[in-house]
This record gives structure tokens, C-alpha cells and sequence, in this order.
């Protein structure tokens, strides 16, 4: 370390880092469940992701004084003496696009509870004023809704070093609320690219909240075997963060969920790209995390190494897309596949949306004993850069079909009002064109210097597996051919032992796969089938809607993982996606319950 610690927490060795939010919509009462449940230095809120941009921007275009995550005003109403009392610091990234009017809001709040809070803000991610300046570069048009670059936190740092209570940013890079207490508290510099990239890994694990404690974990009975009560709430994350950057992730005593080496394995490898982790601050190199067992609840991260901070930004573009409605039809009993044509030769004549998607239907059980399960759903959703064809122009030829279609015509509801759909793309601008500012609870303003530790050419991806797009798409036949089954292999599940976490990136869907730690001693080589079998090929026989995709396979053989990158299946993101899992959160567990073939001495 080139710099003394400055110290923001009552012990110097260790920063405890907790989480109370992982996105807009969160639980209200975890803020307050985390400043009660023990001893806290920090407490961070990630409230935003590309989506919650778009609806803050529409949020904004109603009221121009809005913009933020209202429902942190809602928390520190209820929380904000307790924090003080408790010298716990707040540091939230629910400023949203327009941070300076949250941080307002705040000290209203703490004047009507006859409170003295140091508020700061951190600003300069909006690009929007210069959306002429940099519309080249940004390849910005006239829809562009919203324009932020992701920062790094150096402006939470500054601000807490100066004694901010409360600091709220506008759009850091979600692990930038773990890495600039972490700076704070210990004085680290640019050059500091381990302990900064050790940080960042705390931020990933911690950004998502529950995620972290056994929410959306595959492994889900393993847990509630092993005692935990599937009927309390799931107790929200922390992390001691220590100065060479390692931490240990743990929870507050008594509070629900469990922490263990798979649950924590399932938010590293969630939404990722590759083995390199690109933040504003450092380079993190994914694929060097160690991850060990510390005790009930307890997962120690060390080993990590950071490299130079990448030379440009990350920028979050949202731009109005059009229109968008959809309606479903409820198919039951014989000939559903017949009856679906039907109408959908009947309605598709009449419809004038730019884009009409339909879903598939397959027929259900034959002899079900319930009419539900006697029934599919036929989803019929259209697109237009105007809301007439999606409006009246798709509802109302519909509704005239109700006594004309097939036998039970039906519909889950009523047909909606159309809505407005957003486009999610991401760009990159020079990190000279980003001022990054930290307002101070006196309204002073900080520009804060741009990283020394940059890396001035992009860097080579660690051999990610890439095979070509023209591979013949896969069918269940191929598939099987692929795999060259003889007598000492089963087909089974692939989430036999492997567990999985998805989730999307704007257009693209991530799957991250990884071999259970269930004390299985066979784990290393299940481990070493897992990263020779899960290749691009396997994956478009797993998945064959991305038969004509990009693929990539990044191994990361030190969590015994792989993390699987399918470029384009989510078409323009999840706003605009026509897919049912628009943001691909089950893809993972569908993967998970596909057949491949297994070695029987692995089973």
C-alpha cells in the first residue's frame, strides 16, 4: 500500500460492508433489519440496472424533478437517525439520473426529523447535456433517452474522506459503492490494482443483495436440508473487507438464507462476460478468485488479482424503441396445435404492427385430470415505432375473434393499453471525455482525478472458446450423436451436480455453470469433465435456439466454473425482447435440465 489509511469504521484492520437493496423494488424493510442485525461501518444500496434507467428516464420525462430510486427516501425516513446514532455510513447509487435532486430530498428529510446529516452527491455520469458533443463518438440520435458512463469510486471515497454521512451517485458501476468505502477506509491508490480488484469481487458478490444468501440459487433443497427455513425472509449480505482486498462474505446472526462457497460462486459468475471483470478503477481478473469455507456462514475471497484500469468507459445508452402490446390465448384440450393456426391465421391478416411475434404451443397431457392442465398459452406480442397498431389496431381485431376462432377461445385478461419500450445498447467513450465529480454536503465541488493505473491498449481475453456460427444447428438426433453414448456412460440431467446461474447483458444472455461443493470427492474431475464438455457446440445442442449464434465459453477452473456468453438471444434487451424470460433468468435452471451424457464413475 502507497498511502496511509484514512479510516472510515471503528476498527482498522477490517471495513464491514453490508447490502440492503440489489435493485428498484427491493425489500423496504432491509435497510432497517441490517442496521438492527449488528455492527455495520458501511451500508450500500444498489438500486439501478439498465432497465431501471429506461424507467427512471420515463419517470423524468413526466416529472423533471424525478429521476432517483423514491423508495430510498422512503428507508432513510425510517432509518436515517439510527444510522447516525450508530456512525454508519449510506452510501447508495439511487440517484439514478438526477442524484443532486436525491441528495436535496435527503436533507429534507433529515431537517424534518431535526437531524444534522452530511450529505454528499457524486455526478458527472450523465452525458445528456452533451449529447451533441459526443454524439459521434456515442453514436447518439434524436430517441436517446438516456446517455450515463459508469464511474468508478473514487468520488464516494473523496466524499466519505471529507465526512459525508449519506452519499448518494447517479450510474458508478454497481461494485464502485464496496470499492470506494474500500479506498476510503485504507488509503488505496491507483496502484494498488490487487487490493482494488479484491474489493471489486466484494462489490460483485454484495450488488445483487439475497443473491448472495441463497436467493435464485439452484442449489436451493441442498440448503434447506442442511436446516435452513425455506419460510424467513433471506437475511441480506456483508462483507468484512480487509486491506489487501481480500474479504470474508458472511450475514447478520440469525438472520435467514445461508452463505456458502455455492452461494457465493453463484453471484460471481452471474452476469459476467468473460475472465476479466472491466471496472472504471482496475482490471479484475475473474479467473485468480479463490473462494474457501470459513465457518457457519462464512466464505473467505482472497487470491485476487487486479490489472490496469481499462482506457475507456462503459456507456449505459437507453433510447425509445416504440411500442409494445401483447395479448394470450388460452388453448384447451384436443388439437391445440390446429387451433392455434387457426387463429393465428385469422388475426395475423389484420395486424399492421411492425413487428408480430407468436409463441409455440405443444399439446398438453392427454387425459389431464385438471382443466388447467388440460390448457397451453398461445402469447402473441407486436412492436411498432407507434403505439396506433399496437393499440386499437391489435386489441380490437382480436376482441372480434371471441365467438369466430376455435373451440374455448379464451384469453388470460383483458387486452392492455399499449406501453413504451426502450432499446438498451452499450457504447464506450474516452475517459477524458467523463468529469467525475463529488459535491460535498457544503456544496463544494471535487473533480476527482481519473485513475493513474490505466491500461493504454485493450487487453487479449484469456482463450475464451469460440467456435464458429455456421455450426449445423443441433437437434435432439444430433445431439445424441454428439455425444457417442457406450455402456459406461448415463444420460442424465446436466444439473446432476452442476449448478447454474443466468441473467442477461442487454441483448446478450449469460450462463454461468459450476460444479457443487457437496463434499463429493470426485469434485476435481467432475470439475475437469464440466470445462472440457460445456463447449460452444455443446452449448447450441443445449440451447438450440442459439443454433446461429455466437458463442463464447469462458473457463474459470479455479471456482470450478464456466461462464457461457450467447450473443443476440435476447434480441434488443429486455424491454424490447419478444422471449417470455426476457432477461434470461431461467435459462440457467432449463440448461440445468437438459440430458448429457456422464461418465458413470462421476455419478
Amino acid at each position: 500500500m502507497s498511502a496511509a489509511r484514512t479510516g472510515i469504521g471503528s476498527d482498522a484492520a477490517v471495513l464491514r460492508v453490508g447490502n440492503c437493496s440489489g435493485f428498484y423494488g427491493d425489500r423496504l424493510s432491509a435497510m432497517r433489519e441490517m442496521l438492527d442485525g449488528g455492527p455495520l461501518d458501511v451500508l450500500t444500496g444498489d438500486y439501478l440496472a439498465e432497465l431501471t434507467m429506461l424507467i427512471l428516464g420515463r419517470d423524468q420525462l413526466k416529472d423533471a424533478s424525478l429521476g432517483y430510486a423514491r423508495t430510498h427516501v422512503r428507508q432513510l425516513e425510517e432509518c436515517l437517525g439510527t444510522a447516525l446514532e450508530r456512525g454508519v455510513r449510506i452510501v447508495s447509487n439511487a440517484g439514478g439520473l438526477n442524484p443532486a435532486g436525491l441528495a436535496a430530498r435527503v436533507r429534507e428529510v433529515a431537517a424534518g426529523l431535526g437531524l444534522d446529516v452530511a450529505v454528499a452527491h457524486v455526478e458527472g455520469d450523465d452525458l445528456r447535456p452533451r449529447s451533441a458533443e459526443l454524439a459521434a463518438e456515442l453514436g447518439l440520435g434524436p430517441a436517446a433517452l438516456t446517455v450515463n458512463a459508469y464511474l468508478g469510486g473514487s468520488g464516494i471515497a473523496a466524499a466519505l474522506a471529507a465526512g459525508a454521512d449519506v452519499v448518494v451517485t447517479g450510474r458508478v458501476a454497481d461494485a464502485s459503492l464496496v470499492v470506494g468505502p474500500g479506498v476510503a477506509h485504507f488509503g488505496w491508490t491507483p496502484d494498488d490494482l490487487d487490493a482494488l480488484a479484491g474489493a471489486v469481487v466484494a462489490g460483485h458478490v454484495l450488488e445483487c443483495g439475497t443473491q448472495a444468501t441463497g436467493g435464485n440459487f439452484s442449489g436451493f433443497r441442498d440448503l434447506v436440508r442442511a436446516g435452513m427455513d425455506p419460510t424467513r425472509p433471506l437475511g441480506f449480505p456483508l462483507a468484512e473487507l480487509h486491506a489487501d482486498g481480500s474479504c470474508v462474505v458472511t450475514k447478520h446472526p440469525g438472520t435467514g438464507g445461508a452463505v456458502t462457497v455455492d452461494t457465493v460462486t453463484a453471484q460471481l459468475v452471474y452476469e459476467i462476460q468473460s475472465q476479466r471483470y472491466l471496472h472504471p478503477d482496475v482490471t479484475t481478473r475473474l479467473d485468480t478468485v479463490r473462494l474457501d469455507a470459513d465457518g457457519p456462514d462464512r466464505v473467505r475471497v482472497h487470491g485476487v488479482v487486479g490489472e490496469p484500469a481499462p482506457p475507456t468507459l462503459k456507456v449505459c445508452v437507453n433510447e425509445l424503441g416504440g411500442w409494445r402490446n401483447s395479448l394470450e390465448l388460452v388453448l384447451t384440450g384436443l388439437d391445440v396445435e390446429a387451433k392455434a393456426e387457426w387463429v393465428r391465421a385469422q388475426l395475423t391478416p389484420a395486424l399492421t404492427a411492425a413487428t408480430v411475434h407468436w409463441s409455440e404451443v405443444r399439446a398438453p397431457a392427454l387425459d389431464a385430470d385438471t382443466e388447467e392442465s388440460a390448457s397451453v398459452l398461445l402469447r402473441c406480442t407486436v412492436l411498432d415505432p407507434e403505439a396506433g397498431p399496437v393499440g386499437k389496431g391489435f386489441t380490437g381485431p382480436a376482441v372480434e375473434l371471441a365467438l369466430a376462432s376455435y373451440p374455448g377461445f379464451t384469453m388470460t385478461g383483458p387486452p392492455g393499453s399499449p406501453s413504451p419500450y426502450g432499446v438498451y445498447r452499450p457504447a464506450y467513450v474516452a475517459r477524458a471525455r467523463v468529469e467525475h465529480v463529488v459535491v460535498h454536503s457544503d456544496g463544494r465541488r471535487e473533480v476527482v482525478p481519473d485513475p493513474t493505473a490505466v491500461e493504454p491498449t485493450p487487453v487479449v481475453e484469456l482463450s475464451p472458446v469460440v467456435e464458429p456460427v455456421e455450426t449445423p444447428a443441433p437437434t435432439q438426433g444430433a445431439s445424441r450423436d454428439l455425444d457417442r453414448l457406450d455402456h459406461r456412460v448415463r444420460r442424465v440431467p446436466l444439473g446432476t451436480f452442476v449448478h447454474a446461474r443466468s441473467g442477461d447483458k442487454g441483448g446478450d444472455a449469460n450462463i454461468g455453470l459450476w460444479v457443487a461443493h457437496d463434499g463429493d470427492p470426485r469434485r476435481d474431475a467432475r470439475v475437469a469433465w464440466l470445462l472440457r464438455t460445456i463447449t460452444p457446440e455443446r452449448v447450441r445442442a443445449l440451447v438450440p435456439e442459439a443454433a446461429d449464434l455466437e458463442i463464447e465459453v469462458h473457463p474459470l477452473p479455479s471456482l470450478g466454473a464456466v461462464n457461457v456468453v450467447v450473443h443476440g438471444l435476447l434480441g434488443l434487451g429486455v424491454a424490447a425482447s419478444t422471449r417470455f424470460d426476457p432477461q434470461a433468468k431461467g435459462l440457467g435452471e432449463w440448461v440445468r435440465s437438459r440430458t448429457v451424457p456422464i461418465q458413470e464413475d462421476l455419478l
